[in-house]
């Protein structure tokens, strides 16, 4: 039976972070679900799964917070592009 490593557990300023990124996860697949197009919705499912996925290891702060900003501004775009297409 393989032995399981405990999870290190998280200090406030690493738990804050860690909610900020889930939180810009699920804001960015409810904005997903409005794009009309469903092989646009999947292709950005993949491309927002990939994307988080491959950059899960990062564990310095400066780093996590560029990404975010990055992630954030890039459903800004998003939901902007939806916005105009509504009109």
């Amino acid at each position: 039976m393989a032995s399981k490593l405990p999870k290190a557990t998280l200090n406030l300023k690493q738990f804050l972070l860690r909610q900020e990124v889930l939180k810009l996860y699920r804001d960015i697949f409810r904005t997903i679900r409005k794009v009309a197009d469903e092989n646009t919705r999947l292709e950005l499912k993949e491309w927002a799964r990939s994307d988080f996925k491959n950059n899960k290891h990062h564990s310095d702060e400066t780093t996590i917070k560029s990404m975010l900003y990055y992630g954030r501004k890039s459903l800004k775009d998003l939901q902007k592009s939806l916005a105009l297409s509504d009109s």
